[in-house]
């Protein structure tokens, strides 16, 4: 038998089973991000749980068909945030809204008045729900953070991977990092760790790079 088709005999079926592991792998992204939902409670009148065809719903003018309009370096569909508190009937006593993410356990809280009306989530690309390898399904943005003009809005407040959006009165759960150091080891260690996937939570932070 020629050495050559002897080698093949021995790799074909680990590239074909390596192939077919992929393709199973993507499916189950595709089947866990189309299934998602994303639930607002705390001060709001009707706490909700939003799927990607509830974001979709929502009126015409708080859609926004790429967010590349309000930032170039980033794709996808998104719907301001206005427009998602609106489906829960956020109360005037909300002053706070605390980003959760159950996939690599990160939150983040911010004031609500700082990015009520510049906020946004992006649920959709290409069609397709929002990849995990893009921060999907749900992935909270604030475009020109800085603009926010208060030091409780920074990089890390555009959250990935968000599964629960709480308002409340007081600041809520919180764990970004408090300093240079600690924030530099974040963004070192999302470098070095794939989005989290079917075989389980691995911690992938915002980064400045495109979302996709």
């Amino acid at each position: 038998m020629p050495r050559d088709l002897e080698r093949w005999k021995l790799r074909g079926p680990t590239i074909i089973c390596r192939s077919f592991v992929f393709k199973i792998a993507a499916s189950i992204e595709s089947y866990m991000s189309d299934s998602a939902s994303l639930k607002i409670d705390g001060e709001v009148d009707r706490p909700a749980q939003l799927s990607r065809a509830d974001l979709a719903a929502i009126a015409p003018e708080y859609q926004i068909a790429d967010i590349s309009q309000l930032d170039p370096k980033r794709r996808g569909r998104a719907v301001r945030l206005i427009g998602v508190l609106s489906q829960a009937g956020a109360r005037d006593a909300a002053g706070w809204l605390t980003l959760h993410a159950a996939a690599d356990d990160f939150h983040a809280s911010i004031p609500l008045d700082a990015v009520r009306d510049r906020a946004v989530l992006i649920y959709e690309l290409d069609g397709a729900a929002l990849p995990a390898s893009a921060g999907g399904p749900f992935r909270f943005f604030i475009p020109d953070f800085a603009a926010c003009h208060t030091a409780d809005v920074d990089e890390c407040a555009n959250v990935k991977f968000v599964d629960r959006i709480e308002l409340s009165r007081e600041r809520g759960h919180d764990n970004r990092p408090e300093d240079e150091r600690q924030h530099a080891a974040l963004h070192q260690h999302e470098h070095e760790s794939p989005a989290p996937d079917s075989q389980g939570p691995k911690t992938q932070r915002d980064n400045p790079e495109p979302a996709t």
